[in-house]
C-alpha cells in the first residue's frame, strides 16, 4: 500500500549540504509493524516525516496504492495526513489548552465529522486506551504514560491507514514503555505501523519487520516486501476543512489560559472605542437637543416670501465663494476685459407675487400650515383720545395676526401662544396685545391705547377695555383744489359713524418652550381688518384721482415718466389702499415635518417655470438647522479623527501581541499541521483569536463608555441644566464594535499569515 522509490532528501545551511536520505526504496505491507533502527543522524525521523507528509522529498516518489504523490499540492498533503496518517510523537505533542477529548477529536474535526459522531468515536478510542474517565482533563493533569495513550488515541481516532510512531517510549519508564508497546502491537494487527526507535530490544520484541539505517541509507531489511496480487485498494482522500467555529473554540481555550493578558489587551485597544463612543454619544445627544430646539423654536420661524429674496442655492453660494477667494485663474496676463454679473445680481431675485400665487397658497393643506401673514404697503389711519386730546397714532408698530386657512384647525395663536387674558381676536374690529416673556409692552403702545404708561403696572382689565379708532380714506382725506390734505377736524373723525372702533380682546404671550430672543410685543390686528380697509379705500376719491394724476396728490411732487417714477406712484397707491397684493408673505408651518411638506408644495409652484419666473422663498429654520448641523458634524469629525489615532495604535499593538502568540503557539501550529490542518486553517485559528479580542475590545469600550455617560451627563446638567445630553445610539455601538473587529483583524492578519507559513517539522521541534 505504501512505496518509497529512490527518495532523496537533503538540507542546505549556507554552503553546507547535509544528505539526510539517499535513494531510499522501500515497500510496506497493509498490515505490519515496522521498526526503523539506526543511530542519531541516520535519517530515521526524516524518513518518517516524508512518509507522513510533514516534509517533502527532493527527488524520487512516494507512492500510495500505486498513486504517485509527485503532483501533490499542499492541500493534498494536508488531506493525506488527516485521513491516512496517525502520528505518535515522543513528546506527545498535545494541545495543552484544550481537554483530552478535544485533542482526540481534533483530527476528526478537520475531516468534517459531525460533532455527535466524533464525540462517540473519541470516547471509544479513549476507552480502548483506558482513559475514558479522564476525557475532560487537561493534558497537564495526566502522567507521561497517560499523555502518550492520549496521543495514540488521537492517532487512531480518524481511523488512518498508517500509524507513524517517533520514539513513542523515549520519555517513558520501562513499565509504561511495555504497556505502550503492547498497545501499538495490538494496533499493528490491522494497520501499517512504522516506528522509529533507538532501542533494538523493543524492535526485536514487538516488530515483525526491522529496517536498519545508516547515513541516510537502508543497510538491512529483515522482512522485505514481496509483491502480492490484489493488495492495492482504491485511494481516495477526503479534503480537510476547519470551520470557523472550531477555530473560535481553539482560540477561546487559548485565551482562557491567558485571561489577564487578554483582558489588558482588550482594554488597551478599547480606549479609542471609548473616546469615539463618548464623542458620538455627545454628538448624538446634542443633535437631539438641537432637534428638540428646532422643533420647539425654529418651527415658529415662518417661511418668508418677499418681493426681493436671496437666492442661496448651492450653485449661487459656490459662485459667491469663487468671487470672494483667490485661485490659480486670478491675475491673468490678458489685454481684454471679461464682463460678469455682480454678487447682488447673482444672489438677489425679484419675486413677482401675484393674486394667483396668493390663491395657490391659501389652497395649501391646512394640516401643514397653521397661518399666513400678509405684509402690505397699505397705511392704517389710527387715532385715539390720549389724556383728553384726540391724536393720530399712526407711528405705532402694528402687525397682523396670521390668517387661519381652515377654522377647524388650530390657529397660530392657539399653537404658539398662551392666552393670559381675554380671547383670541378673530373679527375685523378685534385687536390682540402680545407681551414678551416678562409681560413687558413698550410705553408708546400703552400710550396709544390711552393708558397711563407711567404706572408701575397695568391690570389686564384696563388693557381689555382699551380701544383705538381707524378712519377710512373717504373721511380721512379731503380735497382742496387739485390736492388732498388730512382732515383737521379730528373730533368729528373720532365720533363719525363710519370710523371703525378697534378693541383689545385678548392678551397673549409666546409659550415657554420658545426662546425669549424670538419673542416680540405689540398690537396685532386680523387680516379681515386689512382686507376690509383695502376694499373700502380702493373706491375712495383720493385713490381714484391718484390713479389719473401724474403727481403726488398729497405732496404735489411729480412722478417721473420712468420705471422708477412708475414704481413710486404704485407704492403711493398701495399705501392709500389700492393694491391688495402683499410685498412680504409669511407661512407658519404646524411643525418641522409639516414644514418639509410645505416646502414641497412651494417647489411644486416653480416646476416648469423659468428661473426668472420662479418664486424664491427663505426657509429660516432650514438655514439655522443646516448651520448648526454642519457645525456639529465638523466638530464631531475632528474629535473622531483625533480619537481614531488610538485605534490605529491599538491595531499595531494587536499585531505585536498576535505575533507573540504565534511564537508561543508554534508547537501547536506543528501539531495541527500534523493532523492535516491546512495553511488557511492555521491562519483562521489566529484570525479567530483576533476576532475574539476585537469583539471583546469593542464590547468593553461600549460598556465603559456607557458607564461614563452617567458622570458626563451629571456634569453637563450642572453646567447647562440640560438633562441626558449624551445619548448612545445603538447603531453607533454596533458600528464601533464592527470597526474594533475589523481593525484587530487587520492588525492580526500579518502574524496569522506568518503562522500559516511555518514549516510543520520545525514547528514540532520548537518548545
Amino acid at each position: 500500500m505504501l512505496e518509497l522509490k529512490n527518495i532523496n532528501k537533503s538540507y542546505t545551511t549556507g554552503t553546507f549540504t547535509q544528505h539526510a536520505l539517499k535513494k531510499i526504496s522501500l515497500k510496506f505491507r497493509q498490515n505490519e509493524f515496522v521498526a526503523v533502527l539506526g543511530p542519531s543522524g541516520s535519517g530515521k525521523t526524516t524518513l518518517l516525516n516524508i512518509i507522513g507528509g510533514l516534509d517533502r522529498y527532493d527527488t524520487g516518489d512516494l507512492i500510495i496504492n500505486k498513486k504517485s504523490t509527485k503532483a501533490f499540492k499542499d492541500k493534498d498533503w494536508d488531506a493525506y495526513r488527516n485521513n491516512c496518517i496517525g502520528f505518535i510523537f515522543q513528546s506527545y505533542n498535545l494541545i495543552t489548552h484544550i481537554d483530552i477529548l478535544s485533542n482526540v477529536e481534533m483530527g476528526m474535526t478537520l475531516s468534517g465529522v459531525s460533532g455527535k459522531e466524533r464525540r462517540k468515536k473519541a470516547l471509544e478510542v479513549l476507552k480502548k486506551v483506558g482513559l475514558k474517565e479522564h476525557a475532560h482533563k487537561k493534558p497537564n493533569q495526566l502522567s507521561g504514560g497517560q499523555m502518550q495513550r492520549v496521543a495514540i488515541a488521537r492517532a487512531l481516532a480518524n481511523d488512518p491507514d498508517i500509524i507513524l510512531a517517533d520514539e513513542p517510549t523515549g520519555a517513558l519508564d520501562s513499565k509504561t514503555s511495555i504497556q505502550i508497546m503492547e498497545l501499538i502491537k495490538e494496533i499493528a494487527k490491522d494497520k501499517l505501523v512504522i516506528m522509529v526507535t533507538h532501542n533494538p530490544d523493543l524492535a526485536n520484541t514487538y516488530a515483525n519487520r526491522i529496517i536498519e539505517m545508516k547515513d541516510g541509507e537502508t543497510i538491512h531489511d529483515s522482512n522485505p516486501y514481496q509483491e502480492e496480487k490484489n493488495q492495492e485498494q482504491d485511494f481516495q482522500i477526503r479534503k480537510t476543512s476547519m470551520n470557523f467555529a472550531t477555530a473560535l473554540h481553539l482560540s477561546l481555550n487559548n485565551i482562557r489560559t491567558k485571561k489577564g493578558r487578554t483582558i489588558l489587551t482588550a482594554f488597551a485597544s478599547s480606549i479609542g472605542i471609548i473616546g469615539i463612543a463618548l464623542i458620538l454619544s455627545l454628538s448624538n445627544g446634542f443633535d437631539k437637543q438641537i432637534d428638540i430646539f428646532e422643533r420647539n423654536t425654529l418651527s415658529s420661524m415662518p417661511i418668508i416670501i418677499s418681493e426681493q429674496a436671496m437666492n442661496l442655492d448651492e450653485e449661487t453660494i459656490e459662485e459667491m465663494q469663487n468671487q470672494m477667494t483667490s485661485s490659480e485663474e486670478d491675475y491673468p496676463k490678458i489685454d481684454y476685459i471679461i464682463p460678469e454679473k455682480s454678487i447682488e445680481e447673482t444672489v438677489l431675485h425679484q419675486n413677482d407675487i401675484t393674486q394667483d400665487f396668493i390663491n395657490y397658497l391659501e389652497n395649501a393643506n391646512p394640516d401643514y400650515v397653521s397661518g399666513i401673514s400678509y405684509y402690505r404697503y397699505t397705511g392704517l389711519n389710527i387715532m385715539n383720545k390720549i389724556k383728553g386730546t384726540i391724536r393720530m397714532v399712526n407711528n405705532i408698530q402694528m402687525g397682523s395676526i396670521p390668517k387661519t386657512l381652515d377654522e377647524t384647525h388650530a390657529s397660530v395663536v392657539e399653537e404658539k401662544y398662551d392666552i393670559l387674558a381675554g380671547r383670541e381676536a378673530k373679527e375685523k374690529e378685534e385687536l390682540l396685545l402680545i407681551v414678551d416673556s416678562k409681560n413687558h409692552v413698550t410705553e408708546d403702545i400703552l400710550e396709544a391705547l390711552g393708558l397711563d404708561e407711567t404706572q408701575e403696572n397695568i391690570s389686564f382689565d384696563e388693557i381689555l377695555n382699551s380701544q383705538l379708532k381707524l378712519v377710512l380714506n373717504e373721511n380721512y382725506y379731503q380735497k382742496i383744489g387739485n390736492f388732498f390734505t388730512i382732515n383737521p377736524d379730528l373730533e368729528k373723525l373720532y365720533n363719525d359713524q363710519n370710523t371703525i372702533t378697534l378693541k383689545v380682546v385678548g392678551i397673549v404671550r409666546l409659550k415657554e418652550e420658545y426662546p425669549s430672543y424670538i419673542q416680540t410685543s405689540g398690537l396685532t390686528y386680523t387680516e379681515k381688518l386689512l382686507d376690509y380697509v383695502i376694499e373700502q379705500n380702493q373706491n375712495s376719491q383720493i385713490v381714484m384721482e391718484q390713479k389719473k394724476a401724474s403727481y403726488n396728490l398729497l405732496t404735489g411732487e411729480n412722478f417721473e415718466d420712468t420705471e422708477e417714477g412708475k414704481m413710486v406712484k404704485e407704492q403711493m397707491l398701495a399705501y392709500l389702499g389700492d393694491n391688495a397684493v402683499p410685498y412680504v408673505i409669511q407661512l407658519y408651518p404646524r411643525d418641522f415635518n409639516a414644514k418639509e411638506e410645505l416646502t414641497k408644495y412651494l417647489d411644486a409652484w416653480n416646476e416648469g417655470k423659468s428661473p426668472e419666473d420662479q418664486l424664491v422663498y427663505t426657509d429660516q429654520a432650514e438655514i439655522v438647522s443646516s448651520l448648526s448641523g454642519n457645525i456639529m458634524d465638523a466638530i464631531t469629525i475632528v474629535l473622531v479623527a483625533f480619537s481614531s489615532i488610538s485605534l490605529i495604535v491599538s491595531s499595531i499593538m494587536i499585531g505585536i501581541i498576535m505575533y507573540i502568540s504565534v511564537l508561543e503557539r508554534t508547537k501547536e501550529i506543528g501539531i495541527l499541521r500534523s493532523l492535516g490542518a491546512r495553511k488557511r486553517d492555521i491562519a483562521r485559528v489566529f484570525n479567530s483569536e483576533t476576532f475574539l479580542i476585537g469583539v471583546s475590545s469593542g464590547l468593553i469600550g461600549i460598556l465603559i463608555a456607557r458607564l461614563l455617560l452617567f458622570p458626563v451627563n451629571n456634569i453637563l446638567f450642572e453646567l447647562t441644566d440640560l438633562h441626558d445630553v449624551a445619548v448612545m445610539n445603538p447603531i453607533h455601538a454596533i458600528i464601533l464594535v464592527t470597526i474594533s473587529v475589523i481593525l484587530t483583524l487587520i492588525g492580526g492578519w500579518i502574524p496569522a499569515k506568518l503562522a500559516s507559513k511555518k514549516d510543520p517539522v520545525e514547528a514540532l521541534r520548537s518548545e
